[in-house]
């Protein structure tokens, strides 16, 4: 028996069962052992093959991956059994199943078992006789089937002569894809002409060949060698005359190159290629940039900008970068919806019906923005506002604009600008590098498709600075409507009208924002909800929507007015419905598992029912109301999430007079204790104090929840009324709050954030409210519902404080 060990690298059988080899060894034996007679066993150990589909009497090397199919090799080649290697359908299923495999394979025999140097096992098998395979026997721990075997069928002897022919042609296909072929070495020729046996180099062929499994499949499956030998023929074919156009392509490519011409031999290659087509990729896209500037509505100035461009565009060599920059560049300007407007609707009850609808509540905002429709009615053209609205998360801020662009039938646009701290990022970068590309508002105004859509600048009070610009700088041009109809954006180099835009700004807080910005934008307070508001809220958006996200019928549950004001109350504090919205969800995802492990329980939530779901109050109204006694004072504060109450605790102790503050208090609230001191200590006299107290005394002022940092203009008065109180010891009226600021003179200042702490005071069960006379016009912008229940005390000095807050 004569061998021939060839080594074939990146051909064919590469495509291996878990890996690809070093080498493929390949054996040609002129007696053909696949032919010899042997008894197949009618049961066979299966071994599934990734990528290769092998044939009789080819010899294949593969890697051996899976514990069942290493288990497989080593058994049989210790007792020298058969075993069937049967190609997958798939080669990506890690376990496959009987249906995952063909129904044809190939007998085999362990040749040698190789352990590899980086632990892994490989193994050199050879192909016997073909079969088919039967019904599973076993599973574990590989799989076994019962087979019947498939017998070649070689032609007559009348048909020897067309068949002899057949298998010539065949070797010589072989050899001109060997001699094109750069991949497969030149001793494969010497192998392919030193095969003899017709079946044998038909099958040697057929494994190596550069075609799919799925084809390889199909020719194993033949049973005429005559037959499969055509259907071969046809493969080989095809894929000599791929190779040989693929010469031709690089021969005539070769001519055009010369010594210093190397590095463009990709380019040269691609043109030859498309000269063998009959057309040129870079004329086409040139022709195609033409075709939609003429449908483009933008212009005089823009038209000539991308003419130039154009032309420039034309003269740059392909291969160099400067060419992707300026078709990048000439793209984007095509893309962008130069004077591309949607149509308003004008049907002011339907825009109205559409806010309602999403939204409950924010009045001033509707209000708003029914007003630019009502203008844009009746003049036909209007720039467009630039709003921010301001105010605690969770008010819906943020989705007010998607509302808005529904109510007026334009495209939305959202841009989140928290921590954006470059410039760039609104004005764009020089188109002059790779990678270049513009501010986030052109390119939101590209995604959009329209140049007057409504656009959400979010979160525009979380802006910072570095040393790459100030990107709140850069938006001054972008939200003021005398100049955004020219905005200016670095990678366009043309202004792009703005002015149609509708942008609308969300904040939780004006301080953190530069002055020059807030004059180009319309401010719209958007404080919290009250209780009745959060229940409409709840019961049109949020528990609808809960119980739809966790698949639950509206018909299986439902919450009445009382008991959701009970989870209102008792398990949220703040003054939007973002913490509200996570509470529902938990609810409901309590019940969602009820359902699903089908356990009972009633339609109508109760309120027993919520405390067993939600577990124990969070918050305690009792806490809030009844905790008063002398030099203790309520005072009220605002903060980024609304409004919220303040304790101010004080105590006298025996010393000599001085004061300790306490409760991470910043330096306003720290001046505001010194200077309520001062006071009481300047008018002791007309307030009732014993001024040796003020020697003889020690004096501590204390804010509870010391781990959250505290300050703002606010808590004068209440400090003043703690120490009065203290000093004093008259005791300070139950459900009654303040809020203000003193001056040395004893004058009470007015402060803002009045909606959000009067809402604040509602929360906790306040009645009185003592405010300075100042903030009276504040109070009567706010809504009566907000303010009902609630006895307002106007005051001008810190004696009036006293008079009403102090007990007689």
């Amino acid at each position: 028996m004569s061998k021939i060990e060839i080594s074939f690298d990146n051909y064919g059988l590469n495509d291996m069962y878990e890996s690809e080899a070093e080498f493929i060894p390949i054996v040609s034996d002129e007696t053909d052992e696949a032919e010899q007679d042997f008894d197949l066993p009618e049961e066979l150990a299966i071994l599934p093959l990734r990528n290769t589909v092998l044939y009789p009497g080819v010899i294949v090397p593969i890697s051996l991956g899976r514990d069942k199919s290493l288990k497989l090799i080593k058994e049989v080649h210790k007792n020298g059994d058969f075993f069937g290697a049967i190609a997958q359908k798939d080669g990506s299923v890690e376990e496959p199943k009987l249906d995952d495999l063909y129904t044809v394979g190939t007998a085999a025999k362990v040749i040698k078992v190789l352990e590899m140097p980086d632990g892994s096992t490989s193994a050199i098998i050879q192909g016997k006789a073909r079969f088919e395979i039967g019904e599973l026997t076993q599973e574990d721990p590989y799989y076994k089937a019962k087979v019947s075997r498939l017998e070649d069928i070689k032609p007559e002897n009348d048909e020897n002569r067309n068949f002899e022919a057949l298998v010539s042609s065949l070797k010589d296909l072989s050899l001109r894809i060997i001699k094109y072929s750069n991949n497969i070495p030149t001793e494969a020729s010497f192998a392919v002409k030193n095969i003899e046996n017709s079946s044998f180099l038909i099958n040697f062929i057929c494994s190596n060949t550069d075609i799919s499994v799925k084809e390889k499949q199909v020719l194993l499956k033949i049973d005429e060698l005559r037959e499969r030998g055509t259907k071969l023929m046809e493969h080989l074919a095809r894929e000599v005359q791929l190779l040989e156009l693929k010469n031709d392509i690089q021969n005539k490519a070769r001519l055009d190159i010369d010594q210093q011409q190397r590095e463009y031999l990709l380019n040269q290659q691609m043109k030859t290629i498309q000269d063998e087509l009959g057309s040129s990729p870079i004329e086409q896209e040139v022709r195609d940039l033409k075709t939609k500037a003429e449908k483009k509505k933008w212009g005089k100035e823009v038209a000539e900008v991308f003419v130039k461009e154009l032309d420039k565009l034309e003269r740059l060599n392909p291969a160099t970068g400067e060419y992707s920059v300026q078709y990048n560049y000439l793209q984007i300007l095509l893309e962008l919806p130069w004077n591309e407007h949607t149509e308003d609707k004008f049907d002011m009850k339907e825009a109205e019906k559409v806010l309602d609808r999403d939204h409950f509540g924010l009045d001033g905002v509707k209000e708003r923005i029914l007003e630019h429709l009502a203008v844009l009615k009746l003049k036909g053209d209007l720039k467009s506002p630039i709003i921010c609205l301001h105010g605690p998360p969770g008010v819906g801020k943020t989705s007010l604009g998607k509302s808005v662009a529904d109510a007026l039938g334009r495209k939305y646009a959202r841009v989140s600008l928290g921590g954006v701290h470059d410039e760039a990022e609104i004005r764009g970068h020089r188109k002059t590098y790779i990678g270049a590309m513009p501010g986030r508002i052109i390119q939101n105004i590209k995604k959009a498709g329209s140049a007057n859509p409504v656009f959400i600048l979010d979160e525009i009070d979380k802006i910072g600075a570095s040393a790459h610009g100030d990107p709140s700088a850069a938006l001054l041009e972008v939200l003021d409507p005398e100049q955004n109809e020219n905005f200016h954006d670095n990678f366009l180099e043309v202004g792009f009208d703005l002015s149609k835009v509708i942008f609308i700004a969300t904040a939780n807080t004006l301080n953190s924002i530069s002055q020059p910005l807030l004059d180009r934008m319309e401010l719209i307070d958007v404080s919290g909800y009250i209780l009745e508001e959060k229940n409409e809220i709840a019961k049109r958006h949020l528990w609808p929507k809960q119980l739809e996200n966790h698949g639950i019928p509206k018909s299986k549950l439902s919450i009445s007015k009382t008991v959701m004001t009970f989870i209102i109350e008792s398990y949220t504090r703040e003054s939007g419905v973002r913490a509200l919205n996570k509470t529902l969800a938990k609810l409901a995802r309590k019940y969602a598992l009820k359902i699903a492990t089908e356990v009972e329980f009633k339609k109508a939530i109760s309120i027993d029912d919520v405390k067993e779901n939600l577990g124990v109050e969070k918050i305690s109204k009792e806490r809030w109301q009844d905790e008063f006694r002398v030099g203790v004072v309520t005072g009220l504060a605002w903060t980024a999430v609304g409004g919220e109450i303040l304790f101010v605790e004080s105590s006298v102790s025996k010393g000599n007079g001085k004061l300790t503050l306490t409760g991470n208090l910043g330096d306003v609230m720290k001046e505001s204790a010194v200077l309520a001191l001062e006071y009481l200590k300047s008018n002791a006299d007309e307030i009732g104090i014993d001024t040796k107290l003020f020697d003889e005394k020690n004096i501590h002022v204390h804010v509870p929840e010391g781990a959250i940092p505290k300050d703002g203009p606010s808590a004068g008065v209440t400090m003043a009324t703690a120490l009065t109180s203290c000093f004093t010891g008259r005791k300070v009226k139950k459900k009654i709050a303040m809020t203000g600021e003193i001056t040395l003179r004893g004058k009470v200042l007015p402060v803002g954030g009045i909606k959000e702490k009067i809402l604040a005071a509602k929360r906790a069960g306040i009645k009185e409210i003592i405010l300075s006379k100042d903030n009276m016009k504040d109070v009567a912008e706010i809504k009566e519902v907000y303010i009902s229940g609630l006895e307002f005390h106007y005051v001008s000095y810190i004696k009036d404080v006293l008079n009403i807050a102090l007990e007689k």
